[in-house]
C-alpha cells in the first residue's frame, strides 16, 4: 500500500464484501479456532459408572429374580407344567406357546412381569 496516497489504502477496506466472502471467512475462522480449541483441550474423564452396576450386583438381582420364579414356580403347579413342557421345543415353538400362554393367563404374565421387573430396572439404570 502506497502511504503517500491514503485514498490508495482507504480504496481496499471500502469495497463492498460479498455475503459469500463473509460466510467463508467465518467458517474459516471456526475451523482454525475449533481444531485449536480441540487438540488443546485434554479429553474429558469418563463419566463415573451408575451407583449398583456392577457385576456383583447383577449376580444378586439374577439372583433374587431366579428364586422368585423358583418359588413362584413351585407354588403355581399348572404354571410350571407348562414351562417344563416347553422342553425339548424349537424357539419359535416356544415363543409362540409362550405369547399363547400369556395372552390366555393374563394374571401369571403379571406376576411373572413383576418378578422379573428387578432384571429390567437393573438394565434401565445400568444401561445393559
Amino acid at each position: 500500500m502506497n502511504a503517500q496516497n491514503p485514498i490508495e489504502e482507504n480504496a481496499v477496506l471500502s469495497k463492498p464484501i460479498s455475503p459469500r466472502r463473509v460466510l467463508a471467512g467465518a467458517f474459516a475462522a471456526l475451523a482454525v479456532f475449533g481444531s485449536v480449541a480441540t487438540a488443546s483441550a485434554e479429553p474429558l474423564p469418563p463419566p463415573p459408572p451408575p451407583p449398583n452396576c456392577t457385576a456383583a450386583d447383577l449376580a444378586g438381582v439374577i439372583a433374587g429374580v431366579t428364586a422368585a420364579t423358583s418359588a413362584y414356580l413351585f407354588t403355581h403347579p399348572p404354571v410350571n407344567d407348562f414351562f417344563t413342557g416347553l422342553k425339548g421345543k424349537t424357539q419359535e415353538e416356544r415363543r409362540a406357546e409362550l405369547g399363547t400362554y400369556l395372552d390366555a393367563n393374563p394374571q401369571v404374565r403379571d406376576e411373572l412381569r413383576g418378578i422379573r421387573q428387578p432384571t429390567r430396572d437393573f438394565r434401565a439404570r445400568c444401561g445393559g
